[in-house]
């Protein structure tokens, strides 16, 4: 990120979302969630750490590759 404040929010293949830099994660009422400076959000439906990612997703076999058009 060499010294900008740009957000990344990255679709990985078969995975997660990964979201790096300075962001703020709410839930629907508003309240906060306590993130790290890197963190990963569920995207199978299968954590049991929602909406946080804890890898189930190479557990029961998601798939699925998104790309940018």
């Amino acid at each position: 990120m060499s010294g900008n404040n740009k957000t990344i929010i990255q679709v990985r293949d078969n995975g997660s979302i990964l979201v790096k830099g300075d962001v703020e994660l709410l839930d629907a009422e508003g309240n906060v969630y306590e993130t790290k400076p890197a963190f990963s959000l569920c995207r199978c439906g299968a954590s049991s750490n929602k909406p946080f990612c804890d890898g189930t997703h190479k557990e029961i076999g998601f798939e699925s590759k998104l790309r940018a058009k």
